[in-house]
């Protein structure tokens, strides 16, 4: 069986870390994905990579190529 492949974009400000990214990443774990985990470390980082991307929020999950989308829209998927 093919390794299952994820890659997570999520924040983590020195003031904050998101707990939607920790979600997701909880629930790829959980899943059995390894993922490739890409942390937004600066609002500017944060906001460059939504304005690149077309979203609103992370964090922001893509599996196979395809953005999956942030930790709801990955428990929707998981549960398929």
């Amino acid at each position: 069986m093919a390794e299952k492949q994820a890659t997570l974009y999520r924040m983590i400000l020195p003031e904050e870390t998101c707990p939607f990214g920790v979600r997701a990443k909880q629930m790829l774990d959980a899943a059995g994905f390894t993922v490739d985990e890409h942390i937004l470390g600066t609002r500017a980082e944060v906001e460059a990579f939504e304005a690149e991307h077309g979203v609103e929020t992370t964090p922001q999950v893509f599996i196979d190529g395809k953005r999956i989308g942030g930790s709801d829209d990955l428990e929707a998927y998981l549960a398929g």
